[in-house]
């Protein structure tokens, strides 16, 4: 039998819809959430990125604020931004496209950004409330793949969770919000042995390494829900996960397909924190 295939654009547009009813309330009182998007150079795929979110923002009733610089832009000028949105009670959340051109450090960027505008959760204390259980804003992704488990009430207490991938914008998060969640969870990398077997042991598999089909459908076990994480091309231009998705859903219970799977719930999630951020202004 098929696998149930876990339906990403649906699950988003619901959390934005949800969201709508938020930003009028905080707009009835005077707050318009408010979303910095800084954009460091041409990278083609960056500029994509950043259009989406804008278009996002903008169909939301998200005021969105772009900083378009250009790649010779020093380390001290990005810093000396970073701080001016930080002091902007206009801006709510602050997002740095990564990958930043290779003479900015990409480290001491991220550190910058206050932890109460950083809806990217990747600072260093995002990631720290994180793994302390404090509250604080999740990494988008891996929260969005939490929310899909959510929508298809699949609960992972007591459950064995693989993830497949340790980075730290994903792999390392979303192990983290699955042992929240009360499951048992095994992360798996490049030097894992018998990768295959201790796949098949998953009955969350979360795959996060960012190579095409690499986890093939027989790695999978019977009524496993899958979360595809990978977005690769292949050389037909062909965009695919980093699970062979038409193997596996003969054999999971619940599958992620690419596109149309994790992907949109990324946006979501930010536009979710954002939200948040401007809610917390209204409590000081």
């Amino acid at each position: 039998m098929s696998a149930q295939i876990i339906d990403g654009k649906k699950v988003s547009e619901d959390i934005k819809q949800s969201l709508k009813a938020d930003i009028a309330e905080l707009k009835a009182k005077g707050v318009e959430p408010g979303l910095a998007v800084v954009l460091v150079g041409e990278n083609a795929a960056s500029k994509k990125y950043v259009g989406s979110k804008e278009k996002t923002c903008e169909a939301l009733g998200i005021k969105s604020i772009g900083h378009k610089i250009p790649e010779s832009t020093t380390q001290a000028e990005l810093i000396e931004l970073i701080d001016k949105l930080n002091n902007d009670p206009a801006v709510h959340g602050i997002l740095v496209q990564l990958p930043l051109p290779k003479h900015l450090n990409e480290k001491e960027v991220m550190n910058r950004i206050s932890v109460k505008k950083d809806v990217d959760g990747f600072g260093p204390d995002s990631l720290g409330n994180l793994v302390l259980d404090e509250p604080g804003f999740l990494p988008c992704t891996p929260y969005g793949c939490i929310k899909l488990l959510e929508a298809y009430d699949i609960n992972p207490q007591g459950k064995h969770a693989v993830v497949v991938g340790r980075s730290v914008i994903v792999g390392k998060p979303i192990a983290m919000l699955l042992l929240r969640k009360h499951a048992t969870v095994t992360i798996c990398h490049s030097k894992t042995p018998d990768l295959k077997e201790t796949c098949l042991k998953a009955d969350i598999l979360c795959a996060a390494v960012g190579r095409a089909e690499m986890i093939k459908g027989d790695w999978v076990k019977e009524g496993a829900a899958v979360i595809d994480i990978g977005i690769n091309v292949k050389e037909d231009g062909k965009l695919v996960g980093d699970v062979e998705f038409a193997t596996a859903k003969e054999r999971a219970g619940y599958i992620t397909p690419v596109p149309g799977g994790v992907g949109p719930m990324t946006i979501a999630m930010l536009m979710y924190n954002t939200v948040e951020a401007a809610k917390a202004t209204l409590k000081k």
